[in-house]
């Protein structure tokens, strides 16, 4: 590995975060899971929890759409609903579905200098029911256009940017958040040499 890789390697550890996570429910098209690991990649989100609860594990992403970022991201796959959430219960504060209801919080009031899980549907039925209990609120993209839904990928795309944007004027990005146990997991994982 020559060194500038390695250096590359190393800011995007030192910028990955830890307290903030993408759960996708049953999400049919592969691509839409690579576009939204692609985006994770690019806001220094790690950790992916896909849950297919309903529909079978999914076996590979679609390669053009996330560029090989799967590579470079921890993806949990469950398909049990409770496991997932036992799982998210023990590493975030905040679990919050996106699902249009009258007491949904607009993604611009979420305070995203906490440790939030966030919750994706699929693409024709959004988050279950069932989901939507065990999670702590929902929150709806304000939109003003006739259609109130986005592509799923688009819409994970709109809320991590906002999540960026708030946790970067936060200085969530000046410092490395992740463990040093979490750190050199990954360093080894990617392959990086020793300094």
């Amino acid at each position: 590995m020559t060194s500038e890789r390695q250096e590359r390697l190393t800011r995007v550890l030192n910028n990955r975060q830890n307290d903030l996570t993408v759960v996708l429910e049953n999400v049919f098209d592969p691509h839409n899971i690579s576009a939204v690991m692609r985006t994770c990649d690019a806001v220094g989100i790690q950790d992916i929890n896909v849950l297919n609860s309903r529909i079978s594990p999914h076996k590979k992403w679609g390669a053009k759409s996330s560029s090989s970022a799967a590579k470079w991201l921890s993806i949990h796959q469950y398909t049990d609903p409770v496991e997932c959430f036992s799982a998210l219960r023990k590493q975030y504060d905040l679990i919050l579905t996106t699902h249009l209801s009258s007491d949904a919080t607009s993604l611009y009031d979420i305070d995203f200098s906490r440790s939030i899980a966030l919750v994706f549907g699929n693409e024709h039925d959004g988050v279950s029911g069932e989901i939507r209990k065990m999670a702590d609120g929902n929150f709806i993209i304000p939109q003003v256009g006739i259609i109130h839904s986005l592509n799923i990928s688009v819409a994970c795309a709109v809320t991590l940017y906002e999540a960026f944007r708030q946790k970067k004027s936060a200085g969530h990005y000046d410092h490395v958040k992740l463990t040093e146990e979490e750190y050199d997991k990954l360093r080894t994982g990617w392959g990086m040499e020793d300094l």
